[in-house]
């Protein structure tokens, strides 16, 4: 990070507004989401135009209150987050105006809809989530697990609490490569390239937001794309917790097959310490957060690139339009000049519209 990115972050460090909202990188976009609404904004690939879309959140913490205990808050937030992203994943391809021909499609899919409908691609996205989750179990939880115990399952040193300390660095050191290598593969694609663009943008447009910043191109360019509180920076937190929890409560277990189920239990209790952390760290600036959130900034450098002029205009959009109360209107006005400049580009379609409108209430009146 060089000093003017540290200066930035600094100067955003000293805001009221720290906190206030969150965001995700997707394919020529970027989700935003405050304490009251999400939106996405994304540029369309057939028109280059950017189209955004808004809700409400809505969080069943909301009706339990017990759910926003500490710890408890972070599994929640976790769990909700990754429902959010995943929407957030399909709402945003929607948005980018691709007409998908027949032609286009692979054998592969014909057949598919041929033989089941169209239904069945929905289906098969759910499975290849289902899939991967057992994936990165056994990326993350047993295969560290397994080579931990090649060094000392079998071992004279394998016992005392010694010796499962040791255990359990090891198998966060595995993590640690693991995670690296994973992220380090996925930046060599050159599609990914624009998505961690877009990442950076996020970061840039939250950073001059805190910073009580007008919100402009050109002073989103000058913030830091390395940001404390990314997702990046809590699943590394998270990995190096996993150590300090392995050591307190699996140093005496040594069977692979419990170890790694007794990881998975634990999970809850890492994820909810680690929210709080990065929660922490977001909000306060000392030394100590300053050392414990270096390793997952560090990783930025792979998950963020800088953005051009365009992919920050997306990142604006999005960021005021969750943010109804420092930006009243600004949606709805921008919804309302899309719609117009896309009428008046398309008036045959605009007449069709106005012309299906009282049919349709002749129907529903009948």
């Amino acid at each position: 990070m060089d000093k003017k990115e540290q200066t930035t972050e600094n100067i955003s460090c000293n805001s009221k507004r720290r906190g206030a909202v969150g965001g995700q990188a997707i394919i020529e976009g970027v989700m935003m989401r405050s304490k009251t609404h999400t939106a996405i904004a994304v540029r369309r690939l057939d028109n280059k135009k950017i189209t955004v879309s808004r809700k409400d959140n809505s969080s069943i913490s909301d009706k339990f209150k017990f759910l926003k205990w500490p710890i408890i808050r972070g599994v929640v937030n976790f769990i909700e987050s990754m429902i959010l992203s995943f929407s957030t994943i399909t709402e945003g391809t929607e948005m980018l105006g691709l007409d998908v021909e027949e032609e286009e499609q692979s054998k592969f899919d014909k057949w598919l809809e041929e033989k089941c409908g169209e239904w069945i691609i929905p289906v098969v996205s759910v499975v290849s989530v289902i899939l991967g989750v057992p994936l990165a179990v056994g990326l993350f939880i047993w295969l560290p697990t397994f080579v931990g115990d090649l060094f000392f399952g079998t071992s004279r040193v394998s016992q005392g609490f010694g010796a499962g300390a040791w255990r359990s660095i090891v198998e966060g050191v595995l993590k640690v490569l693991i995670f690296i290598a994973y992220i380090w593969l996925t930046a060599l694609i050159p599609d990914m390239k624009r998505v961690y663009m877009h990442h950076g943008a996020e970061h840039k447009s939250i950073f001059c937001y805190e910073a009580e910043l007008e919100l402009t191109v050109e002073n989103v360019k000058k913030q830091s794309r390395f940001h404390p509180r990314c997702g990046t920076s809590f699943m590394f937190s998270m990995i190096l917790l996993s150590i300090a929890i392995g050591i307190i409560f699996l140093w005496a277990i040594k069977t692979v097959w419990l170890r790694s189920l007794l990881k998975l239990l634990l999970l809850p209790l890492t994820v909810g310490i680690g929210y709080e952390f990065i929660r922490y760290a977001g909000r306060h600036d000392n030394a100590i957060v300053r050392a414990l959130s270096a390793p997952g900034l560090w990783m930025q450098k792979l998950t963020t690139k800088e953005p051009d002029d365009e992919i920050i205009e997306v990142a604006i959009t999005a960021l005021k339009s969750a943010l109804p109360e420092d930006f009243p209107n600004f949606y709805e006005d921008f919804k309302a000049a899309y719609e117009a400049e896309e009428n008046a580009n398309n008036p045959e379609e605009s007449e069709v519209s106005q012309e299906s409108e009282p049919t349709e209430e002749a129907e529903i009146e009948a």
